[in-house]
């Protein structure tokens, strides 16, 4: 049920390329940060939280008080997908075109 939550938009090339708006976004693909203190960062989703609807993309984190890096959870809605991964054949097969 969460899942359709965490469909993300697709960069303007890759939505003429596929005819399609958006797609959930899985592990591996290459995101850029549209809304937030984060906007304008890009890097691959290192991990998705189901539960909570939310990515941890690589570079994208907070400074704690005692100076430790942790990733900040990104909803998906404010990402914009800039390179699909495209290993999962039937992801392929849903896109209608493959690289």
């Amino acid at each position: 049920m969460k899942a359709k939550f965490l469909n993300a938009p697709l960069s303007e090339e890759l939505r003429k390329r596929y005819s399609k708006r958006t797609i959930r976004v899985i592990k591996g693909d290459t995101v850029k940060v549209t809304r937030g203190d984060h906007v304008g960062e890009e890097g691959l989703v290192d991990a998705i939280d189901a539960r909570n609807t939310r990515l941890i993309v690589h570079g994208v984190s907070l400074t704690k008080a005692d100076g430790t890096e942790v990733p900040r959870p990104v909803d998906a809605s404010k990402v914009e997908i800039t390179k699909l991964k495209l290993d999962d054949k039937r992801r392929v097969e849903k896109l209608g075109e493959s690289e």
